[in-house]
């Protein structure tokens, strides 16, 4: 399929058509070619695309996109287990593909049909040696995360929360883009927690208030850190607890005021450090103000999304009944707050017009 003539590409593609429709068997090659490390990396990177669509369209009978036939159970088997070993592969665009195909495979089989998936991934996420396993396991989770169901989530978050917590804590052992990714497994999961708590109010409050001040701890911890460039590197971290925060609160209204409002006072010293690098970045343009990304899931990383993130998260305690009465505003900071916050509205507005003209 990678052949520069057009009747070989059509052949194969063809080919591999015939193919997805055997009894057994093509699953399973798919994945020994993604993970064979020996075979070129266009190769294994055309297998995993195959191997995702093969799953969606085989994988289980009741889906709406369900192709026939079915894998067998014991295709399953060789299918999962190929996968997990090689969630540590050197090539972190193969890893990410083997991430996603776990997780495709988890949404539908795990807990019931493939116990051992959670403990492999948190055995990995603790393995500091293994970096690239450590890599993989939380790409794989992040994905599993996002699109597990309410039956699911409560069984997920306290076996893996301590896991994450470890790599939150621990600076000395991990680097700053594996404990952003840990906060975004955490934001992930309070956020579906949230969304749970209209029905299982009780059983999600307790479930939060259990992991609140390990997290506040951490959460004050990080937004200590100045911001001091405009470089989405520096401040990845209290971008996320940024998004953990707006969560809690906006999902969790009633968790006790004293526990939240201790991250408060770092809150407020990350408007105060971000702000100055704002000024002088974007407003006075005396930085270089280029620095725009965009995370995994295609969300942009730049300055004025972490001053609107930020924004967004104090207009959010301002308006709750009980933080507001404990934040560090009093009517000066307020005014200047919003003020700011009209600048940095009508300075965007002014840029993207400019932009456009």
């Amino acid at each position: 399929t990678l052949d520069t003539a057009r009747e070989v590409r059509a052949f194969a593609e063809e080919s591999l058509c015939q193919a997805s429709l055997q009894p057994a068997g093509y699953g399973a090659a798919l994945t020994k070619v993604t993970v064979n490390k020996e075979v070129p990396f266009g190769l294994r990177q055309l297998a995993a695309v195959l191997l995702k669509q093969f799953i969606k369209q085989h994988w289980e009978e009741d889906e709406d996109n369900f192709v026939p036939p079915v894998v067998s159970a014991s295709e399953k088997v060789v299918i999962r287990q190929l996968l997990l070993t090689s969630l540590d592969d050197s090539n972190g665009k193969i890893r990410t593909a083997i991430g996603m195909a776990v997780a495709a495979i988890g949404q539908n089989d795990w807990p019931e049909d493939w116990p051992e998936l959670l403990p492999f991934l948190l055995k990995l996420i603790g393995d500091q040696s293994n970096g690239n396993g450590v890599r993989g396991a939380l790409r794989c989770l992040a994905l599993l995360s996002d699109d597990l169901d309410d039956t699911c989530i409560p069984k997920l978050v306290p076996e893996l929360f301590p896991s994450l917590y470890r790599i939150i804590s621990s600076p000395h052992l991990y680097e700053n883009s594996l404990r952003s990714k840990a906060l975004g497994i955490v934001h992930s999961c309070i956020s579906m927690l949230g969304s749970m708590s209209g029905v299982y109010k009780r059983e999600t409050v307790n479930l939060m208030t259990s992991m609140l001040d390990p997290l506040v701890e951490q959460f004050s911890i990080i937004l200590n850190s100045p911001v001091l460039s405009p470089n989405p590197d520096d401040w990845s971290m209290q971008m996320e607890v940024l998004k953990c925060l707006l969560q809690l609160i906006q999902n969790f209204p009633r968790l006790p005021e004293a526990k939240i409002s201790a991250v408060l006072g770092p809150l407020w010293q990350t408007f105060v450090s971000s702000f100055k690098v704002y000024h002088l970045s974007i407003i006075q343009a005396s930085e270089n103000a280029d620095n725009v990304g965009y995370d995994s899931d295609g969300s942009e990383r730049s300055l004025e999304s972490f001053e609107i993130q930020l924004f967004e998260l104090w207009t959010t305690i301002v308006g709750n009944s009980m933080l507001a009465k404990v934040s560090p505003f009093n009517n000066i900071h307020l005014c200047i707050f919003f003020l700011f916050n009209n600048c940095l509205c009508c300075h965007t507005r002014l840029l993207q017009e400019t932009l456009k003209s």
